[in-house]
């Protein structure tokens, strides 16, 4: 029984789609423009106007320039969490204390956080020049961490 209702509907639809198909005609827009008159059909001396098959003589636009921030100004976004391009002494010390449980992996606690926030807020107090409790980008320069040199090769 469902194979019958299903084969009926099948046929229906497959009829009306051939239907359509049949009756649909290209229509010709009516406000086409006319096609071109001699005059604007290039004579022999403008065809160098015509580009040729190969493209020679022609030039693309120009590539879109990206917008690359340096190492500095994404360290800088990492940590200006509200967007206001300063990095108050909060923002600072954030994600600092993961640091912090990576730094004691024992769990003793025996690098005391108190330790580590004085020396965090001893960087922030020296890297903040002006003393208004937040870092301008110019300042937050200061604070780069020195780069190790790696030996080239495991020998």
């Amino acid at each position: 029984m469902n194979r019958t209702v299903l084969g009926a509907v099948g046929a229906l639809l497959l009829a009306a789609a051939g239907l359509f198909w049949w009756q649909g005609r290209a229509a010709v827009e009516s406000a086409a423009p006319p096609p071109p008159t001699l005059a604007e059909i290039p004579s022999e001396g403008d065809l160098e106007a015509i580009p040729t098959e190969d493209g020679a003589g022609l030039m693309g636009s120009d590539l879109p320039q990206v917008d690359e921030d340096t190492r500095e100004e994404r360290r800088f976004n990492r940590l200006d969490r509200n967007r206001d391009n300063l990095i108050s002494r909060s923002e600072a010390l954030q994600p600092r204390v993961a640091a912090f449980r990576k730094l004691d992996r024992d769990g003793n606690n025996l690098l005391s956080f108190e330790e580590w926030a004085v020396a965090t807020s001893n960087r922030f107090k020296g890297a903040d020049a002006n003393g208004d409790a937040s870092l301008t980008r110019a300042e937050f320069v200061t604070t780069r961490p020195k780069q190790t040199q790696r030996p080239d090769c495991r020998c």
